[in-house]
């Protein structure tokens, strides 16, 4: 079974976002300020990227989305950072409706064949276990019979860690948070167009029977100011402890996530 990921780095969508704007312009000027890019930029490297490169299971294709529109030196930056991984295809699009754009995306990297798309979505500032793209396969193959009998199912893997990274090291909070959006799956059946983005990745237990896994952690969700969820009122704000040697070298052993490089780069 074929494994895809998709990521919106800055995509300057219509729809797509809780933070609204008037137009595509206004909504890239948004995403496009130095502050915001270069924080973008710093999640990107540290934690994102190395989980990606890392996975046990290299068979999978990660496809990143940008606007057509993003600036060329952060399209050199981007491209730059990601050429070392082979996993990963960029694709510059318009701006133009989300859910249209990510289903054209995924659809232009999937293979026509009679066995079900595994696709998952991940957020610029997250990471996954090195062994989700394994384990999620192994996942799926355990449930075929229930993949072959339904157009979508759902796989949740709900147990992770909130973090912060920043010039000290990483503050993180261990957590569970069924179908919160990272480290979440969705099977589609062969022939069927329609992509994990066509779903609202809190409500796909209404439209498909789901899996959830709680153990073991399978993500973390980068926690900082430009977290388009935190921009609301009633925000939560997760305790949150600085890790120390052992939780460290655990976030190595787990993520590929390296706390001496994310204080060289937030330094």
């Amino acid at each position: 079974m074929q494994v895809i990921g998709l990521c919106r780095f800055s995509f300057p969508a219509l729809g797509g976002f809780q933070v609204e704007h008037e137009s595509a312009q206004e909504r890239s000027a948004y995403l496009y300020r130095t502050q915001r890019m270069d924080e973008r930029f710093r999640h990107f490297e540290t934690i994102m990227l190395p989980s990606i490169a890392a996975q046990t299971d290299p068979d999978f294709t990660f496809v990143i989305v940008i606007g057509d529109n993003l600036p060329e030196h952060y399209q050199e930056r981007l491209f730059d950072l990601c050429a070392p991984i082979r996993q990963i295809i960029i694709q510059a699009h318009a701006p133009a409706d989300h859910r249209e754009t990510m289903q054209k995306a995924m659809n232009s990297v999937r293979n026509k064949t009679d066995a079900p798309c595994l696709q998952f979505r991940h957020d610029d500032d997250d990471a996954i276990a090195v062994n989700f793209v394994e384990t999620y396969r192994n996942a799926a193959i355990d449930c075929r019979p229930l993949l072959e009998r339904n157009k979508f199912v759902g796989f949740d893997f709900a147990r992770g860690f909130i973090v912060r990274p920043c010039a000290e090291g990483i503050y993180a909070n261990e957590t569970f948070h069924p179908y919160w959006g990272v480290a979440l799956g969705i099977s589609i059946a062969p022939h069927i167009r329609k992509s994990i983005m066509n779903f609202a990745h809190g409500k796909i237990n209404r439209f498909m029977p789901t899996l959830s896994f709680d153990n073991p952690p399978m993500y973390l969700r980068g926690h900082n100011d430009f977290n388009d969820s935190r921009q609301g009122p009633k925000v939560s704000k997760p305790k949150m402890m600085l890790l120390d040697a052992a939780g460290e070298q655990s976030f190595r052993d787990l993520f590929a996530v390296d706390a001496d490089q994310v204080r060289r780069v937030f330094g």
